[in-house]
């Protein structure tokens, strides 16, 4: 067993192996651990924002690309739990693909969970700004620029500070949040379906179809269009393994807790887009799917005509509790990941400061609601079109990382994959699978991005959603090399590699090298 360099260890700040990183060890049992997970994904905002979108990419097939999607997300959600029950840290794809493939892969690993983490916490900030301001009724108030900006800002600083305030708080007001949406998106769903089945719906509903459920017949770009707007609605789940340290059972309980998330996940939202298609159709007008005007929120065109003013007003707020949900859970993973970065040596070791009081990863914290707020700003007051673009090229980033995970998963547990059909299948061909279809989500979008009719904005000849989404990665080049130039023992592999005992002090010593 290799042992860190003690030498390296003061160097860069490290705790020996028997500190831990400083969290707080079993604060949370395994639906508290699956309720940041669900919290993470904001299932009502990411109905709201993506469902008209994916019935104008593939039509009436939205229920098979949720299904589609669905399967290479559980796929890599079972290289999170192989992966976990062998070195459960918080660093998860940054101390995995380390592990696996050496520090350069594992520092871009750990960025991309951070871009991911940084575009979508300005984006449903401002939905939640937007939305709340709507609820209240000032939709005016809404449209103006500065109004809901600093709206977002607030509600940034907000929930970075209930995520710096401890992990026992975030999970007692995920249960909230997460909650009160899955209570009314059931709601709206089983209501709707309802008035389909009892001719109450209105002469634009239509009966639901076996044919939703089969992707055959469309093309593949429509499909990669279709599962990298379905890789968003799913993202988050791993939020889960990143509290791992701060969870019971810590080898087994956030494994548990990610795939049973997106299990719920997959019935909530093949449910919800079964009775949004019956009940809407598939017209052009009024509350029709083909009507560009309900693109952006077919949740709450909806809600109205099922259910009347209360029903809207309803989803308006569930949707902006969503979006508040999805702020505060993203910080947590994102500081977690940058707190492991930084005990290990690949960041500066004031990242891995951990509150005396709080238990929470301060420093960490503060700067990933910093670098949110600073993001939105800019895309905000320079472009809301590019803001809008940047959200659209989240599924890059989530493919990219979730992409390392899978393949880190098949190479660390090389040595043992012939050991039993149980190894062969969860350790290796299941995780093989997941990785390629990422890579493969990541490569035909990235092809499909890069035309001038993809989003909203253009550079040049290349469209803005692949500027943004290729951009935000490739600037984790420069800032990994210098780092490279400051924490040298890191990337020379002497803090952590693929024997290094992992800094978790409730577990013991885990299995290492792929054993």
């Amino acid at each position: 067993m290799a042992e860190v360099p003690a030498t390296s260890d003061r160097a860069q700040g490290v705790p020996p192996p028997s500190a831990g990183k400083g969290l707080t060890p079993g604060a949370l049992g395994l639906w508290g651990n699956t309720v940041i997970g669900l919290g993470s994904t904001a299932p009502a905002y990411s109905l709201a924002a993506t469902l008209g979108y994916v019935v104008f990419a593939v039509g009436d097939r939205a229920p098979a690309m949720f299904l589609l999607a669905f399967v290479p997300m559980l796929l890599v959600a079972v290289a999170y739990r192989e992966l976990n029950r062998a070195a459960p840290d918080c660093g998860t794809t940054f101390t995995w693909g380390t592990k696996a493939f050496g520090p350069w892969v594992g520092w871009m690993g750990g960025w991309g969970v951070a871009v991911s983490g940084i575009i979508v916490l300005a984006n449903v900030a401002e939905i939640a700004g937007i939305y709340t301001l709507r609820f209240l009724g000032l939709d005016g108030a809404a449209e103006n620029l500065g109004v809901r900006v600093t709206l977002g800002v607030l509600f940034i600083i907000g929930m970075t500070w209930i995520s710096y305030r401890g992990i026992v708080i975030s999970e007692r007001l995920q249960n909230v949040f997460v909650l009160l949406q899955f209570a009314v998106l059931g709601f709206i769903a089983i209501g709707a379906l309802w008035l389909v089945y009892s001719g109450g719906a209105g002469e634009q509903a239509v009966r639901p179809s076996l044919e939703w459920f089969s992707p055959f017949g469309l093309s593949a770009s429509a499909i990669a269009e279709a599962v990298i707007l379905c890789v968003f609605i799913y993202w988050g789940w791993d939020a889960c393994l990143a509290v791992t340290e701060e969870t019971k059972d810590s080898d087994s309980t956030p494994g548990k807790a990610a795939v049973l998330a997106t299990v719920i996940l997959l019935a909530t939202y093949l449910l919800v887009a079964v009775a949004v298609q019956a009940y809407s159709g598939f017209g052009d007008t009024g509350i029709g799917l083909a009507n560009e005007e309900n693109a952006d929120d077919v949740l709450t065109v909806l809600g109205g005509p099922v259910g009347g003013a209360v029903v809207s007003s309803l989803l308006l707020l569930t949707v902006a509790v969503s979006a508040a949900a999805s702020t505060q859970t993203t910080i947590l993973p994102t500081a977690r990941g940058a707190l492991a970065m930084a005990v290990y040596g690949a960041l500066p070791a004031r990242f891995g400061h951990v509150h005396p009081r709080f238990r929470t990863p301060s420093f960490a914290t503060a700067v990933m609601g910093a670098a949110a707020v600073f993001f939105y700003l800019v895309l905000s007051f320079v472009s809301q079109s590019a803001l809008m673009d940047s959200i659209a090229s989240l599924g890059l980033a989530v493919a990219f990382y979730y992409g390392i995970t899978a393949f880190a998963c098949v190479w660390f547990f090389r040595r043992t994959l012939t050991r039993s059909v149980r190894d062969f299948l969860l350790r290796g061909l299941v995780p093989l699978v997941g990785g390629l279809a990422m890579l493969w989500a990541f490569g035909q979008s990235a092809v499909d991005m890069v035309g001038t009719d993809y989003g909203e904005t253009n550079f040049g000849p290349v469209g803005g959603v692949f500027v943004i989404g290729v951009g935000m990665l490739a600037l984790g080049v420069p800032l990994m090399l210098a780092c490279a130039v400051r924490l040298k023992a890191f990337f020379r592999g002497e803090t952590l590699d693929e024997d290094t005992p992992i800094l978790v002090p409730d577990t013991g010593a885990p299995p290492i090298g792929g054993l």
